[in-house]
């Protein structure tokens, strides 16, 4: 029984003995001070956010993709006439935007598949939708006709982190008389893109 206490006081200190040699100490006899010091470490991996809409309210992943209607049903006298549609008739026409990153310059580009198209294949170009910011230093990339657009630069905050927020405002200039439907049905997305080295 002596046999099995002193073997597993043995394990006890074996196992112990490697945590008392990993910290510092000092002992100290008669006058002076002891000192013992501590490492710390912080570690921050590469971060990079892109949140436009829904998205936009918490760093996190969200899978809402919100939409952006104009609708001129209750006002059709406004068709093709250059007039922004009647107040109410836009839903969600000012999106939250929000960009966070921690290694450098951050670029935003737009991307598309083709211009907005209804049921029956009749189109609107992008050019008919623009964008202006609420904040310079968060700027709305230009939405190009199909394809990857050119790239903008969001303003760094300091050295290489960027935490930006802005609202974007979307608008139809309606510039011209286009065919009956609900343009967007296909090819009604546009994908934004963050980069970062």
């Amino acid at each position: 029984m002596n046999k099995a206490l002193l073997l597993k006081s043995s394990l006890a200190l074996a196992l112990a003995t490697p945590m008392l040699a990993s910290a510092e100490s000092q002992l100290v006899t008669g006058a002076g001070n002891a000192t013992a010091r501590l490492d710390f470490r912080v570690i921050v991996p590469r971060v990079l956010f892109l949140g436009v809409g829904t998205g936009a309210a918490t760093l996190a992943n969200n899978t809402t993709v919100d939409t952006v209607t104009f609708d001129y049903s209750t006002n059709p006298a406004d068709v093709g006439q250059g007039v922004a549609a009647a107040a109410g008739t836009i839903t969600n026409a000012t999106v939250p935007v929000r960009v966070v990153g921690n290694n450098g310059q951050i670029t935003l580009a737009a991307a598309t598949t083709g211009a907005l198209t209804n049921a029956t294949g009749d189109t609107i170009p992008w050019s008919q939708i623009t964008a202006t910011t609420s904040q310079p230093t968060l700027p709305s990339p230009v939405i190009p006709a199909t394809g990857p657009g050119a790239t903008s630069n969001v303003t760094l905050n300091a050295g290489k982190v960027t935490d930006r927020q802005a609202n974007w405002t979307f608008s139809y200039l309606n510039a011209a008389v286009v065919a009956p439907g609900t343009y967007g049905t296909t090819n009604g997305r546009v994908t934004y893109t963050a980069a970062m080295p």
